[in-house]
C-alpha cells in the first residue's frame, strides 16, 4: 500500500493580487503556486515592490488576494476575498509572525510577552508561565525572562519575539526581515533558529530577507519579481531535505 504523502503546512494556489482599475490598475501578485512542507524553511528574495510584503500579508490572512487559494495545515483558510474560518482565532493557533522589529510589549518583562500570547491561545495562566519560562530558556534567554525589554539587546529581543511567536506551537511561521537591526553573527543565530524550530516542531518557515549572508540556512529559496515567484538556484535539490517532522 501506497502511503499517503504528509500535507503541506502551507499551498497556495494561483495567488493574484489587484489594486485600483483601469489607468490606475497595479499587480501586485500574479498566479503565485508555492508549497511548503513540513519542517522547510524557505527564504523569499526580492528587490523593494517586487511582492513580497504581498505575498507574506495574504499568506499570513492580512490582506486577501483578489482570486486564488491559501491552504494551511491542508485547510482551505482563504480563496480570493472570501475567509472561510475566524482569521483571528486562525491565525492565533496555526501561525506564528515576526518582523523586522520586536514589537514587544515595552511594559511587559520578556517572560510576560510570551505568556500573554499563551493565555490569548486559552491556556491557564499558572501553566502558560510555565511554558513561556521554558520557551525563553530554550531560546538561551531565560536568565533574562523577568527583564522589560529595553533591558535587552536587540539580538535578546528578537529571540523573545521568536518564543512568542512559536508559543502556541503554529504550523506556519512567517517573518519579514526578521535581522535587519541585528550584526551578521546575531542575524545568522536567528535564521538557524528558525530552521532549529521547523525541525523539532514539525512546523515551516517562510522569511521575506534581504541578507544572502545566511542563505545556507534554509532548504528552498524563492525569488520575487514583479509579482511573480520563481524558485531559486539554491533549492532542495542541492541541499540535503529536512528531517521529517516528529509523530505526534
Amino acid at each position: 500500500m501506497t502511503a499517503t504523502p504528509p500535507t503541506p503546512a502551507l499551498e497556495t494556489r494561483q495567488l493574484t493580487k489587484v489594486y485600483g482599475e483601469g489607468n490606475t490598475r497595479v499587480v501586485a501578485m500574479q498566479d503565485v503556486t508555492v508549497r511548503v512542507e513540513r519542517g522547510e524553511v524557505v527564504a523569499l528574495l526580492g528587490p523593494s515592490g517586487s511582492g513580497k510584503s504581498t505575498f507574506l500579508t495574504a499568506v499570513g490572512l492580512i490582506n486577501p488576494p483578489t482570486s486564488g487559494s491559501v491552504w494551511i495545515g491542508g485547510e482551505l483558510v482563504q480563496e480570493g476575498p472570501r475567509a472561510l474560518t475566524d482569521l483571528r482565532a486562525f491565525r492565533r493557533r496555526h501561525m506564528g509572525f515576526v518582523f523586522q522589529k520586536s514589537n514587544l510589549i515595552p511594559f511587559l518583562k520578556a517572560r510576560e510577552n510570551v505568556q500573554i500570547a499563551l493565555e490569548l491561545g486559552s491556556l491557564g495562566s499558572r501553566e502558560a508561565r510555565k511554558r513561556a519560562l521554558q520557551l525563553l530558556d530554550d531560546l538561551g534567554v531565560g536568565e533574562r525572562s523577568e527583564h522589560y525589554p529595553t533591558e535587552l539587546s536587540g539580538g535578546q529581543q528578537q529571540r523573545v519575539a521568536v518564543a512568542r511567536a512559536i508559543a502556541n506551537q503554529p504550523e506556519l511561521i512567517l517573518a519579514d526581515e526578521p535581522t535587519a537591526a541585528l550584526d551578521s553573527n546575531r542575524g545568522r543565530q536567528v535564521m538557524e533558529l528558525f530552521r532549529e524550530i521547523a525541525r523539532q516542531r514539525g512546523s515551516a518557515a517562510i522569511v521575506v530577507t534581504h541578507d544572502h549572508r545566511a542563505l545556507d540556512v534554509f532548504d528552498r529559496i524563492y525569488e520575487m519579481e514583479d509579482g511573480v515567484i520563481r524558485e531559486g538556484q539554491d533549492d532542495l535539490h542541492t541541499r540535503a531535505k529536512p528531517d521529517p517532522p516528529p509523530a505526534t
